[in-house]
């Protein structure tokens, strides 16, 4: 640690959209110092070179990859990277002794053979892939305590999960009608360049993407088959949508009796109790992706249908924060045993 006794922080991943905010977040932790902001393909270069929004509030050149060189200037890694590279990194990081918070997909998938099957990438190393503890918080945040490794979920599981957990482990609903219709900014598909989010390509436009074969699917069916204890399978389909931050994830399902949207309500605020960041609405009441813009919070809402014995939950996160880069921040704060909300009370940015 520092000689302020704050945890030396490295960011691995520091030129996308995830990296940078965690800079942004973790310039008002009070117990954590950036020493160390990394990339492999700008080594060297000032960091508001690329992002100029940083000029005069975080000045730092980047440093390289090295395993060795980040044991001298930190005590947590933060692994911001493309899938893949994670997988050949982590194992490093944690051979040097150090903690790691991976925000890639590499090691939230318990199967190997299934993250192959959906990432395209080899998988990592059985043993380092079981180590990892899946952080999604407010379901599993026991787990992190103490630990050394964690792995961020995705955004769109965020999202569908802390939407669809409370209903399915008290039995509310059927685990074989689930369909989530999930929607995302822009900015979900990183800053690197590609044709179908060009601003003349997603301006005034609105378009399913990667039908049946999303890697997050087998991620959301892994987390829901543990609560269930029996196998579940989802229809899971992703929109893009014309705006830089934000997912709605619109979940259905097919009720096991007769329920009432206060009915919803007065369960999930139990389930949550006592999780700062997942607000429940009132009846009537459905959340919006600008009322958590910026912010670490996730809103939930209903709709119960008696025509149809059908529920929909609404879902709302700001898919960098609560989504990625906050989400790996409440988790640095349970595995260092900290409050959980530290760093993290930010007012959604409205309007």
């Amino acid at each position: 640690m520092t000689v302020e006794g704050k945890v030396r922080a490295a960011i691995v991943g520091s030129t996308g959209y995830g990296g940078v905010e965690l800079i942004r977040l973790l310039q008002g932790h009070p117990k954590v110092e950036i020493t160390s902001v990394i990339s492999s393909s700008s080594a060297g270069a000032p960091i508001e070179e690329g992002f100029p929004h940083l000029t005069g509030v975080f000045t730092r050149n980047l440093d390289g990859v090295d395993a060795r060189e980040m044991k001298e200037r930190a005590d947590v890694v933060f692994t911001a990277t493309p899938s893949g590279v994670s997988a050949k990194l982590v194992p490093e990081l944690l051979e040097a002794g150090l903690k790691v918070v991976d925000l890639s997909g590499d090691f939230r998938l318990k199967d190997g053979a299934e993250y192959e099957r959906w990432y395209k990438h080899p998988a990592p190393q059985d043993e380092v892939l079981q180590q990892a503890v899946y952080g999604l918080c407010e379901v599993f945040g026991d787990r992190a305590a103490g630990v050394d490794f964690i792995s961020n979920p995705g955004c769109y599981p965020t999202a569908t999960l802390l939407g669809l957990i409370p209903a399915l482990q008290a039995g509310w609903i059927k685990p074989e009608s689930i369909i989530v219709d999930a929607k995302s900014g822009v900015s979900g598909a990183g800053r690197g360049v590609n044709l179908g989010v060009h601003y003349a390509e997603i301006n005034e436009n609105f378009k399913a993407y990667k039908v049946n074969k999303h890697q997050h699917i087998p991620e959301i069916e892994q987390t829901l088959t543990e609560i269930a204890g029996e196998p579940v399978i989802v229809t899971f389909t992703t929109h893009l949508v014309p705006m830089t931050r934000g997912i709605m994830a619109t979940s259905y399902a097919s009720l096991n009796d007769t329920y009432s949207e206060q009915d919803f309500i007065e369960l999930y605020r139990n389930y949550y109790k006592g999780r700062s960041f997942v607000r429940v609405r009132s009846a009537g009441i459905l959340p919006a992706t600008k009322e958590v813009s910026g912010s670490n919070y996730c809103d939930i809402g209903f709709a119960v249908d008696p025509r149809t014995g059908r529920v929909t939950i609404f879902s709302v996160i700001d898919n960098l924060v609560k989504g990625a880069a906050g989400q790996a921040i409440q988790n640095l704060n349970l595995m260092m045993g900290w409050e959980e909300t530290l760093g993290l009370g930010y007012t959604p940015v409205y309007p």
